[in-house]
């Protein structure tokens, strides 16, 4: 071979190198963490997702922090950027008294959705913004009061039971603890996981309330009100426009909890980025692990010191 070939060879190489690692770093699924208030550690709820996701090596995870105030400089300025990501985590929740996104932020939220963009609802994102339709038919069963929208309730069959406004409660949960999460029928997130598992320190909702409509239960589990005690969705989809909505009640990060052992169950790890897969709309490769948890002990996994 003679020198000018050799040199042709190594910079096709070359090129063709960097093609791959520009083609890869395309084909890597876009998340925008959106945070900056709830009721929750928001802080170190964005860092342990991040130490969920990054690992994997197939998302790319960017963060947009919402100003603390209406009253902050910055928060005119504030406009997260949906359009340049594939996937937003939603875990914002307005509950005590927090801000609401400015007007158009909502619209670019909304328009991002409706035309083909997913969303996760983060654990108590489900709670948030009350009064802001397209955000309520986006989540379908939002923390509410007992006569602001329908509940669905899961039979002990396995059939739906549609609650009217004004029957039952308002939302609420009982104590955390290990729960029975159980599987409703079949999908892509959850293929070839076990029909029940254990989830730690884990909170059911009941009486989740709202528009209800295009509302697909995933998994449910019983509630653990004292002289209670029914089935309720924890995971839903729904649909907005073209875009896909996941929601459910994993994750909970109160302040002060270094190591939830809620964001280190084993099932949770698992479903979190196989939700992002699906909502992305791409195929869901993440693997079942072999310590997915089972129904007789929870499986909780070494904290990651690096989410601290």
């Amino acid at each position: 071979m003679s020198l000018s070939t050799k040199r042709w060879s190594a910079l096709i190489a070359v090129v063709f190198a960097t093609v791959l690692g520009a083609a890869a770093a395309e084909s890597k699924i876009r998340v925008l963490v959106v945070d900056g208030f709830s009721n929750h550690d928001w802080q170190h709820t964005t860092a342990l997702i991040e130490g969920i996701l990054e690992p994997a090596g197939l998302f790319e995870v960017s963060v947009s922090t919402a100003p603390q105030s209406t009253n902050a400089e910055e928060w005119a300025a504030w406009r997260p950027k949906f359009t340049d990501c594939d996937v937003v985590i939603q875990t914002c929740n307005d509950i005590s008294h927090g801000p609401k996104w400015p007007e158009p932020v909502e619209k670019d939220f909304a328009d991002f959705v409706h035309n083909g963009g997913g969303v996760y609802i983060f654990h108590s994102a489900e709670n948030a913004f009350v009064g802001w339709k397209e955000y309520e038919q986006m989540v379908g069963l939002c923390w509410r009061k007992a006569d602001y929208g329908t509940a669905i309730r899961v039979n002990e069959d396995g059939s739906l039971a549609r609650i009217p406004p004004g029957e039952g409660g308002g939302t609420s949960h009982g104590k955390r603890g290990e729960v029975l999460v159980t599987r409703l029928g079949d999908d892509p997130i959850h293929a070839g996981m076990p029909r029940a598992w254990l989830s730690p320190d884990m909170e059911v909702y009941f009486y989740a309330r709202g528009p209800a409509e295009n509302v697909n239960v995933l998994a449910y589990a019983r509630d653990s009100k004292p002289g209670q005690g029914m089935l309720w969705p924890v995971e839903w989809t729904t649909t907005y426009g073209k875009g896909r909505v996941y929601v459910s009640t994993y994750g909970h990060v109160w302040r002060g909890d270094v190591d939830p052992p809620a964001m280190r169950c084993a099932a949770v790890q698992t479903i979190i980025p196989r939700a992002v897969q699906w909502l992305a709309k791409r195929p869901v490769t993440i693997p079942v692990p072999d310590d997915f948890p089972g129904t007789n002990v929870v499986s909780v996994r070494p904290a990651d010191t690096s989410a601290h």
